[in-house]
């Protein structure tokens, strides 16, 4: 008598497993792209809608939280690592090792060279700060100034400045994007960026060699020290004391990132030697290198003699100012709520019935590479959120590239392929709007010239085809040690 209580579950069928997503393209769409209304309560409407589906085919909520929680305590290293993060920026642009890195930046680029070196330039700053935003934001925005003084193409500049960025983004073990796409595949952070040279240093020497022929083409002359250039320097050097040791803590980052030494105490004891210079440097104060921490720095906390940040050149505050805890809050928050949608989707089946159709038409690793690309580009398209193309696609095809028989830094490596660096290229995305509106270049514009973006999926397809560079683990034990596979 009690059974005929108990509900039967069934697996959802094909059109009930796309539902979900049709309507995510739909919201996302309309609600992101064309109102520009806040993301997270359209994805927990989105994940409303897996939820409606989820108990028809019979499952409870109480099972369904059991897998969002679950998703979510996957997540939580990669969140903490974002946290540790913001704090570390916030404390190290107090301590002056972000301005002496633009401070000095700025003066070594050669005119003749400036698409080559700007692309260097801002890579090294988003290697180092693990954000692009950040380095557009900062080096970029200098750059793109002296292009403008020299008469250099802007778009072209832009372009340079942008895949730079994306390039050190994708690289860095501090980025959130880097730490997001082995965290939703089932790779390690480091195993993930060396396996991502396989295609970001074919797609980076392709983009040298654009930005040298481009280069030379151009009729560059004039003055680098341009005015607007002259008054950053100046201001500049009247805020911060200037001193070798303001390297240290990026050198630390550097050389822990090699040894594979864990992040968050290496970026723990990086921000911690940024905020003793600080203090010792720069005179700022205890309480303002906890009050940048966690809401970032401002350029009120200096203390320099002679510097009145009220009079401080927008262009400075806007290179300087920034970081925090609270800053990453937002891509926490974001990244929670695609969990939700995750969550439910795999718990209801959603996920693996979607996966039973493509592997039914997907017979190659080629073609599953590829699947994956179009899956990430199409996301980013929808939703104009790295995140969200990283987190879908990942979920989505994390079982397939085990059924083939390949380790997840390759489906890791071709989430950021295809994820990260697409996402800045589509105008109604949110990096799009951004870097357009701090380099003051269309997106429309600069795209052809961001060529590190669309070249790195296009190896990643080539070496899906071919099979160069793939880690493989055995079909029959998912579990097994890594066959050997050449190294780069």
């Amino acid at each position: 008598m009690f059974n005929q209580y108990i509900k039967i579950k069934r697996k959802p069928t094909l059109i009930e497993a796309l539902i979900p997503f049709i309507i995510m393209i739909i919201v996302l769409i309309y609600g992101k792209g064309v109102k520009g209304w806040p993301t997270e309560p359209l994805i927990i409407l989105i994940a409303s809608v897996a939820a409606i589906i989820a108990f028809r085919v019979g499952f409870t909520w109480s099972e369904l939280m059991d897998e969002i929680s679950a998703k979510v305590a996957k997540g939580m290293p990669a969140m903490l690592i974002l946290i540790s993060v913001g704090a570390l920026v916030g404390v190290w642009r107090a301590s002056g090792t972000v301005p002496i890195m633009i401070y000095y930046g700025v003066q070594i680029v050669h005119p003749q060279y400036l698409l080559v070196t700007t692309f260097i330039i801002t890579a090294i700053v988003s290697i180092v700060t693990g954000t692009s935003w950040g380095s557009v934001g900062t080096m970029g925005v200098a750059l793109i100034g002296i292009a403008s003084g020299l008469g250099v193409s802007l778009p072209a500049t832009a372009g340079a400045i942008i895949a730079g960025a994306y390039l050190g983004d994708k690289m860095s073990p501090l980025s959130d994007t880097t730490n997001l796409a082995p965290l939703v595949a089932g790779s390690e952070l480091y195993t993930h960026i060396k396996h991502m040279m396989w295609t970001t240093i074919p797609a980076s020497i392709i983009s040298l060699i654009v930005y040298y022929i481009a280069g030379l083409n151009k009729n560059v002359s004039g003055n680098i020290s341009s005015e607007n250039i002259n008054i950053m320097l100046s201001t500049l050097d009247s805020m911060y004391e200037w001193n070798w040791l303001l390297f240290v803590p990026a050198i630390l980052i550097l050389i822990c990132s090699i040894l594979k030494l864990p992040t968050i105490p290496v970026m723990i004891s990086a921000t911690a030697l940024a905020g003793i210079f600080a203090i010792t440097i720069q005179g700022i104060s205890f309480e303002n290198i906890l009050k940048s921490m966690v809401n970032g720095f401002d350029i009120d906390m200096i203390s320099a003699a002679g510097f009145d940040a009220s009079v401080a050149p927008y262009e400075v505050t806007r290179l300087i100012n920034g970081g925090g805890m609270s800053a990453i809050m937002e891509t926490t928050l974001l990244v929670f709520c695609a969990y939700c949608f995750a969550g439910i989707m795999t718990k209801s089946g959603c996920l693996e019935v979607i996966l039973t159709k493509l592997l039914s038409v997907v017979k190659s690793i080629g073609g599953l590479i590829t699947a994956t690309v179009i899956s990430c580009i199409t996301i980013a398209l929808s939703t104009g959120n790295s995140y969200l193309s990283i987190i879908v696609p990942g979920e989505l095809f994390e079982a397939a590239y085990k059924k083939f028989g390949l380790a997840p830094e390759n489906l890791s490596r071709t989430l950021e392929d295809a994820g990260t660096v697409v996402v800045p290229l589509i105008p109604w995305a949110a990096a799009a709007v951004y870097m357009s509106s701090v380099l003051g270049v269309p997106t429309i514009e600069y795209l052809p010239w961001a060529v590190l973006c669309y070249t790195g999926f296009l190896f990643a397809i080539f070496y899906g085809f071919t099979e160069i560079s793939l880690k493989k683990i055995p079909l029959d034990n998912n579990n097994c040690s890594e066959q050997n596979t050449p190294e780069l």
